[in-house]
Parts: structure tokens; C-alpha cells; sequence
């Protein structure tokens, strides 16, 4: 079975999670479209990895609807967990294992479902090519996180969850990396859902960017439409007889040219900047924490 052009890999609706007397969750709804690549961002206890976890089929939600890849995660049968590929922050220990073998193993558990990545084609997508035969254990961290991402592409995955992919790389094996998630959406369709707290990452991998605070989805869009629809205004600075100024204009290019109309060759030292992706997230998620929860925006 696989997933047809435009439908929607994940959806949810009114996603709840509690744990004892806690929130975590308070009625998520999302959408992802086969071939997406989208980021969930929001900050530490927001309820992105436990979001994750419940479309994964780790965990099973108190309240709402569910569906991934057509089906509820807490009735997904192991055809069904053979179509996910799943990098978790941090996997079990496989030290005693050398890297080759331990994705050729790891292949035979798909191959009744899905034919798997020949191990050496995969060790050089991640750029492990070297380190096929060495022992897991003797793997630095950032090479470990490599592994991390191999094992969770393993069975050629449909859609691909990656919690915070990236933590411990080093910036080659950063640019490596989403040189690599820009290969797997763009050539091979992968649906990718990933979770990182580096906005510069979110911006560089996703089409679409959703941002969880408290438990709720307060935004979602590209990067480019979040900063147009929540922090319209550019940063103008330029000096002017020896003094700086920094002025805010919602049409930066009518106001630069007044500038230059009025004052011509007095101005100096322009610089105009837009909004950036960190100004708006962090400016919605000061926005949301001061709302009491399930107080829409």
C-alpha cells in the first residue's frame, strides 16, 4: 500500500494528552501531505516529542482523533510500523555491534514489508562509509547520531519522524545532513515530520513550520509567511550628520526612498532587515505564554 499523491499522511484532530492531573496536550490539530517536509517547534515541555510519540504509536492519547498513513497509531500492525522510519533522541545502546552488521540485521526485520537499503548504499548517504566496520561503541558522538539517522531510514521509509536529528553535529555533518532530508523529500517523496530547537534548520529544511506552546498549535506557515503575518515590520538603521537612527517600517522600500528624497547624500550606513524567523517565534511563544490555556490567540 502506499500513500497517494496529495493525501494527507498525518492528520489530527483535537490531540489530547494527560498525564495524572497535567495537560500536556490541549486539543492539536495538525496536517502533513505526503512529500512535506514540516518542523514542530516550540520550547522545552511544549509537547512536541510527546506529540511525536503518539503519531509514532509509542504512545496512545487521552483524547482526539488520529490517522497516520490511513490508520490509528495505537492499532498499527508491523506492516504498517515497516512505512515509518523514526529517529528518536536518543536509541538503546548497540555497542557490541559493528556498524554494517548491525543495519544489515536490522534490514532483514523490513524485508517481508519493504525492500531495505543495501547497508553499504546507506553508510554513504550518512556518510559512515568509513566507519562500516567499527564498532558502535567506538563511534563519536556526532557519528553516532549519523547511525541514529541510518537506522531510521533503514526500511526506505514513507514518512520519516526525526526528533532533534542533529544535536551533536558538527557543522560538515549538519550541512550533510540536510543535504540528505532535501534528497529523501525532493527525490524520493519522503514525508518528513522533525522537531529542533535551531529556527536557522527549521527555516533551511521545511516548507511549513508549526509552532506548539503549551500544548497547542498557536501558528503554523513557511518561515517567510509567519514573519509577513506576525512581525510585519522591517528594521531600518542608518546614520544621518554623524547620528544613528533605527526606525520600523511596514514598507521598508517606500521608506528608504523618502529617506533618500528628503535627505539624499546625508544618509549613510543603510542597512534594512526583516524579520527573522527567531524574532517571530520567539515573540508568538512569549505571545502564548501569556495566555491562559485553550485562550485562542
Amino acid at each position: 500500500m502506499t500513500v497517494a499523491e496529495n493525501e494527507q499522511v498525518i492528520t489530527a484532530h483535537g490531540l489530547r494528552m494527560r498525564y495524572g492531573p497535567v495537560d500536556v496536550l490541549h486539543g492539536v490539530d495538525l496536517r502533513v501531505h505526503r512529500g512535506e517536509v514540516v518542523a514542530l517547534l516550540g520550547p522545552n515541555g511544549a509537547g512536541k516529542t510527546t506529540t511525536l510519540e503518539i503519531l509514532e504509536g509509542f504512545r496512545k492519547c487521552s483524547a482526539g482523533e488520529v490517522r497516520v498513513l490511513g490508520v490509528d497509531p495505537d492499532h498499527g500492525d508491523e506492516a504498517w510500523r515497516a512505512r515509518l522510519g523514526i529517529v528518536l533522541q536518543a536509541w538503546r545502546d548497540h555497542g557490541k555491534w559493528r556498524v554494517r552488521e548491525l543495519l544489515a540485521h536490522l534490514g532483514r526485520y523490513y524485508a517481508p514489508y519493504r525492500r531495505p537499503f543495501d547497508p553499504d548504499e546507506l553508510l554513504t548517504l550518512v556518510g559512515l562509509a568509513g566507519q562500516a566496520n567499527a564498532g558502535v561503541g567506538k563511534l563519536s558522538g556526532g557519528q553516532r547520531r549519523r547511525l541514529d539517522v541510518a537506522i531510521g531510514l533503514v526500511g526506505r521509509p514513507e514518512l520519516l519522524f526525526l526528533d532533534e536529528p542533529t544535536v551533536g553535529f558538527d557543522p560538515e555533518a549538519r550541512q550533510a545532513f540536510h543535504d540528505l532530508v532535501r534528497r529523501l523529500s525532493e527525490l524520493d517523496g519522503t514525508t518528513i515530520l522533525l522537531t529542533t530547537h535551531d529556527l536557522d534548520e527549521a527555516e533551511k529544511l521545511s516548507g511549513r513550520i508549526l509552532i506548539l506552546v503549551g500544548g497547542e498549535i498557536v501558528a503554523e506557515g513557511s518561515a517567510t509567511e509567519l514573519a509577513r503575518r506576525f512581525s510585519g515590520k522591517a528594521e531600518v538603521r542608518f546614520s544621518r550628520r554623524g547620528e544613528f537612527f533605527t526606525e520600523f517600517a511596514q514598507d521598508a522600500t517606500g521608506y528608504v526612498r523618502g529617506l533618500f528624497a528628503r535627505y539624499g547624500d546625508e544618509i549613510g550606513d543603510l542597512e534594512v532587515r526583516r524579520p527573522r524567523l527567531e524574532d517571530v517565534y520567539l515573540a508568538m511563544v512569549r505571545e502564548a505564554e501569556s495566555r491562559p490555556a485553550g485562550v485562542a490567540a
